[in-house]
């Protein structure tokens, strides 16, 4: 039999093996992601399930409620979740910077001698398990921050936030150790979407007589604006959900109060302290419903910044078309 005939024999039987390989490889992906929005979905019932005595018994008002007296089993959550965004908040004012400027500088400015070894260390520094990095803020960074730091801001006390006794563990202290664990995720994060900008940009730009810093500024960073933007919300979504390390140094106290020197709580640190205490549906239930609180806050946060990526990248495609 010739050669061209085995192949025109064989060919139909290929199609059809490659067909099914193809169908069988579609279907098991789909099923693999339809698993993981199981299992969301599945959490989220689970949770709502365990949270229903505090639901019923407080409602809406459990977000507005300020008390948590177990004896009494009257719970709120406005003071955890004031904490969270309050020391979340403190993070990113003091990573954004940082993260942002570290990346420019690996990806565009920094000799290669210096770019390796460094982004070595960045990337060991996300490694850090947060229970070193908790206990390292409690025994070295909380005394900084109670001297010189809280001292030489309480010399502004006529500003509400740095008003109240220098105790080191705080709101401040929180945000500080925030800020360190997630500066390396998104620098990280920020010098690879810099680096994926294509030279031509670059290239354009200097073509044009621009500087370093013009070529940074007009070219690279309004290309990579919506990964640098997803690369603060992974930052972000990262200090949300921190628990090890801000309750060591946050002073775990339960209040809402306008003070960075004050001790607070997070929704986070506060399931860790009261869960292995927890004794009774409603107290539970109200632990459990923090959990639901936090969980929502994540997807609100997500969602809208998804929303704002999805604005700036269609407003980036317009303009170039």
């Amino acid at each position: 039999m010739r050669p061209s005939l085995v192949r025109r024999l064989l060919t139909p039987l290929a199609g059809r093996s490659t067909s099914l390989g193809d169908a069988i490889f579609s279907r098991l992906t789909l099923v693999f992601a339809l698993s993981v929005l199981g299992i969301l979905l599945t959490m989220i019932v689970l949770l709502n399930i365990d949270a229903m005595p505090a639901i019923r018994k407080f409602g809406v008002s459990f977000v507005g409620n300020s008390s948590w007296n177990p004896v009494t089993e009257q719970f709120g959550a406005l003071p955890a979740i004031f904490g969270t965004l309050l020391s979340t908040a403190i993070a990113l004012i003091l990573a954004i910077p940082v993260s942002l400027g570290a990346a420019i500088f690996l990806a565009e400015l920094a000799p290669g001698w210096i770019r390796g070894p460094a982004s070595f260390l960045i990337e060991m520094l996300a490694s850090i398990p947060s229970v070193i990095i908790g206990l390292w803020g409690l025994f070295v960074l909380v005394p900084f921050v109670r001297s010189p730091v809280e001292h030489w801001l309480g010399k502004l006390d006529f500003i509400p936030l740095f008003h109240g006794p220098p105790f080191g563990v705080g709101f401040l202290a929180a945000g500080i150790i925030l800020a360190i664990m997630i500066v390396p995720f998104i620098t990280a994060m920020s010098r690879d979407v810099i680096r994926a900008v294509p030279d031509s940009q670059r290239e354009a730009m200097l073509a044009l007589g621009a500087t370093r810093w013009e070529v940074i500024s007009s070219a690279v960073l309004p290309y990579c604006r919506s990964g640098l933007i997803g690369a603060v919300i992974l930052g972000m979504g990262r200090a949300l959900g921190e628990t090890m390390a801000v309750t060591m140094v946050i002073g775990n106290g339960y209040g809402v109060t306008a003070s960075l020197f004050a001790p607070g709580n997070t929704i986070a640190s506060k399931i860790a302290n009261e869960f292995n205490e927890a004794s009774g549906k409603v107290f539970i239930g109200s632990l459990v419903e923090l959990a639901l609180i936090l969980f929502a806050i994540s997807l609100i946060i997500n969602v809208l910044a998804r929303l704002l990526v999805w604005r700036i990248t269609r407003g980036v495609r317009e303009s170039r078309e």
